[in-house]
């Protein structure tokens, strides 16, 4: 199909034609739900609502709108995800600026947060919790949202997502109550916590080049990868988390598919029991829920 966008010549455009015409392209280029990237697309470039676009198909674009929605749909047309183009990404009830350093959080991903929170002693009670390969700080985030009486550290390798994660508390308003700092895992850290969290990469590194263009494409490989069999990241929780958790403290971990077992039985070999595991929203086993021994 002929494009019908991004001629530039100011020739005039209904937004019905170009919102048909990109979304075909973006469809041959094999992206899943092409006309809602497409009006979503066209929402940021134009500056309204994506809903406000429902009924604007008689809409003139201009020469300029053109240039500016071609420039969106290229990207997306190169299966670039709507959130890295937008630079941002909804998550819980959040609003949350994304890095290049930075994994796009997943909506799987708010099921570990769901598990976090009922965790958590009940009450209103101060609450201390880490969070361990923050990336936008989006769990450690969601989970002071919901307990104003928590106070929160995250940590992440990536120089670059440390910024974003305290530029997402700021805009929040929770940087009072948060710390984010750069660290390998556990590495240098002391204090003790009530709660430890983390989404750490699980992907094994064999399997890495044939995940979805949007993933390994656009999001960093090191948030990805896990290693020869996807599980060195829970090595090294099961071995620094324990000096870290009160007794009795909980750890909860996000995995990947068929890694629930493997989680269980690593995290045991230091002391943790396995107390609770929940599937995603594909009913996939997807996060788990540990106690540190001894209490």
């Amino acid at each position: 199909m002929t494009a019908v966008v991004g001629d530039g010549d100011g020739s005039p455009l209904r937004f019905g034609d170009w919102l048909a015409d990109v979304t075909a392209r973006l469809r041959a280029a094999g992206v899943e739900d092409p006309r809602r990237d497409a009006r979503l697309l066209a929402a940021h470039g134009l500056g309204v609502s994506a809903g406000s676009l429902l009924t604007a198909g008689d809409r003139i674009l201009s020469g300029e709108d053109q240039v500016v929605l071609e420039g969106l749909a290229a990207r997306r047309a190169g299966r670039e995800p709507v959130s890295r183009i937008l630079g941002r990404r909804g998550f819980w009830t959040l609003d949350l600026a994304l890095g290049p350093e930075t994994l796009d959080p997943r909506p799987d991903t708010e099921i570990l947060v769901e598990l976090a929170l009922d965790a958590l002693p009940p009450g209103d009670g101060a609450v201390r919790i880490l969070d361990l390969g923050t990336g936008t700080g989006c769990i450690l985030l969601a989970l002071l949202t919901e307990r104003p009486e928590a106070m929160g550290v995250g940590v992440d390798i990536a120089p670059g997502a440390v910024t974003v994660a305290r530029d997402n508390a700021r805009t929040l308003g929770l940087e009072d109550r948060v710390a984010f700092l750069e660290g390998n895992w556990t590495d240098g850290l002391d204090g003790v916590f009530d709660l430890v969290v983390s989404n750490p990469p699980y992907i094994p590194i064999g399997d890495l080049d044939g995940l979805e263009p949007e993933v390994i494409g656009f999001d960093p490989r090191r948030a990805l990868d896990g290693g020869r069999d996807g599980l060195d990241p829970y090595r090294a929780l099961a071995r620094g988390v324990p000096r870290l958790l009160r007794p009795g403290g909980r750890l909860a971990v996000e995995f990947g598919q068929g890694q629930a077992a493997d989680v269980a039985r690593i995290l045991g070999t230091k002391g943790f029991d396995c107390l609770e595991t929940r599937r995603d929203l594909g009913d996939l086993e997807r996060c788990s829920l540990h106690r540190k021994g001894g209490s």
